[in-house]
């Protein structure tokens, strides 16, 4: 098991048409505030619009995520790039339009290709051996930490150095190229399962729900990259370091990132995923909680990569556990409600921090978000072990009826004289 199993022409093929696909969503918040920053109350706008954009992953990725049908992948994932292709497109050839038809077409731009995380990830793994299946998601989780890491300086140079739509026009060529790079990959992946073949009985509701505990843990493993992001500029502030070293803090994150997805992906590792999942998440936290209480510079970066090396290890744990809750053709749409799950902790820690900040210092706002990320990684590791201990008590159960259960004759062998057995004599 290593990295050499993953490397074939399609999965180089998966990654140009995955970056097509994600660079346009890490751009987006950031390139929606550029465009109309010199609009009267342009910042407050942007974050509008930023906004509108999330809301709409938040409810495009559940409900088209569970339309998403296996065997017709390609042609819904396609049908989906494009519409967000045009959803970027409005603002971008009609940046003066009214803040309501901007939000309208921002809000298609991030709920159309909301299901395209879940299904290009489920692909991914279909184009590996199963047992390169950490190796492969260490290579996405590798892929996206280094788009998150270009995406700010992208959208900054073009903004400034080109014009403000000029983001947003970037963004519609990515995501065509996306759909294009679909045609390159095979079609969907095959249904072989209870789920895939009940999906009107509810079946699959049923199962996506019953993963609850891996989507709140998902929650939690973002919801320190929000803090992050959204109060260090002012955390900067408050220890006099100049907010202009916001943005390679946050590079520094992203590489970090990049490194602890390699590194997982180079063995092994004991333990259950949920035990990892927990000791990982508790080291992201105290590392944010440090990067909150060192005064300089250096400090906080290291706390910060060490924080995003940690990090990367809590998401890749993550889909590995929902590999196990859910059966193979349940795949794409649990990654789907995951995704929104974690653009909903996004959020949730956004709006305390923003909060909080009116009120509190923003190193005691970061302590309150560190806070509710251990409270969700609590909750969702009960949740999972009540649920393993559900199934091994249904095992058990299943096994001494199976034993006590008289075994029938078998109908194809000839009657024993005496009714006696023959492996008696033996």
């Amino acid at each position: 098991m290593s990295y050499r199993d993953v490397a074939s022409r399609q999965v180089l093929a998966w990654a140009c048409t995955a970056v097509g696909a994600r660079m346009p969503v890490a751009m987006a918040p950031l390139a929606l505030v550029f465009l109309v920053r010199e609009r009267p109350g342009g910042y407050s706008l942007g974050a509008i619009l930023a906004a509108a954009y999330v809301i709409g992953e938040i409810v495009g990725a559940p409900v088209l995520g569970m339309r998403l049908r296996p065997e017709r992948a390609r042609t819904h994932l396609a049908v989906g790039l494009a519409v967000g292709a045009v959803g970027f497109a409005g603002p971008g050839v009609f940046p003066d339009a009214h803040p309501v038809v901007l939000a309208a077409f921002v809000f298609v731009a991030g709920a159309a290709p909301a299901a395209s995380t879940g299904g290009l990830r489920t692909l991914l793994t279909k184009l590996v051996p199963e047992r390169a299946a950490a190796q492969a998601l260490s290579i996405e989780s590798m892929l996206m930490s280094g788009v998150w890491a270009v995406s700010p300086a992208a959208v900054a140079g073009l903004a400034l150095g080109v014009a403000p739509r000029a983001p947003l026009l970037l963004a519609v060529f990515l995501m065509t190229s996306s759909v294009a790079g679909l045609w390159l990959l095979p079609a969907g992946w095959g249904t072989d399962d209870a789920a895939g073949k009940d999906r009107a009985g509810g079946a699959l509701f049923r199962l996506l729900t019953g993963a609850w505990p891996v989507y709140v843990t998902g929650a939690a493993s973002v919801t320190l990259l929000g803090l992050a992001e959204l109060v260090l500029p002012a955390l900067l502030e408050q220890r006099g370091i100049g907010v202009g070293w916001s943005g390679p803090l946050l590079t520094g994150m992203a590489v970090g990132g990049g490194l602890g997805a390699f590194a997982y992906g180079l063995r092994t590792w004991p333990g259950l995923l949920r035990t990892r999942s927990v000791v990982l998440m508790a080291g992201t936290s105290l590392c944010v909680t440090l990067a909150a209480l060192i005064p300089d510079t250096a400090g906080i970066a290291v706390a910060l990569t060490v924080a995003g090396t940690l990090q990367s290890g809590a998401i890749l744990i993550r889909n590995l556990s929902l590999r196990e809750a859910l059966p193979p053709s349940a795949l794409a749409a649990g990654y789907s409600i995951m995704y929104a799950a974690a653009g909903a902790g996004y959020a949730a820690t956004g709006s305390l921090a923003g909060a909080l900040l009116n009120v509190v210092a923003p190193s005691t706002a970061v302590l309150a978000g560190v806070g509710l990320t251990l409270l969700l990684t609590g909750a969702g590791w009960w949740g999972e072990a009540r649920h393993a201990a559900r199934s091994a008590r249904g095992a058990d159960i299943a096994v001494a009826l199976a034993a006590a259960e008289p075994t029938a004759p078998d109908p194809e062998r000839p009657p024993i004289r005496g009714g006696g057995d023959p492996e008696r004599s033996l």
